[in-house]
């Protein structure tokens, strides 16, 4: 029973790392098109417009850096997945000349201390 919680509260979580991730992204200027893409391919998080630069953005989120950073936290196969799942949108949107890039939304907290960093161009 106890491994249904931790599940429950580690996706609430990271609905609650996404929300602090739009903000984030709101604050410099960013437009939201569309949350929690997913497709057989992979999941992106967060795709919005940043000027004329559509931007594919990955959130992750960490309670503490006893596993390491959040940034830490994404791997190559995951890297991997997103970029198949962006190929997925695009074609699926007929977007053929935009430009785009490869945002990542960190955040660390530890304790009461909360660290929001927006990596553009990130991978």
């Amino acid at each position: 029973m106890s491994s249904i919680f931790s599940r429950l509260a580690a996706l609430a979580f990271g609905r609650y790392g996404e929300a602090l991730a739009e903000s984030s992204l709101k604050e410099k200027g960013y437009s939201i098109l569309q949350k929690n893409f997913r497709c057989k391919e992979g999941e992106i998080d967060i795709i919005a417009r940043d000027g004329d630069t559509l931007v594919f953005c990955e959130v992750k989120a960490r309670r503490s850096k006893a596993f390491g950073s959040a940034l830490e936290g994404i791997t190559p196969q995951k890297i991997k997945k997103i970029k198949k799942a962006a190929q997925v949108f695009l074609l699926r949107n007929g977007i053929t000349d935009s430009d785009c890039r490869f945002d990542v939304v960190t955040i660390d907290e530890d304790g009461e201390k909360r660290e929001i960093e927006v990596i553009p161009n990130a991978f």
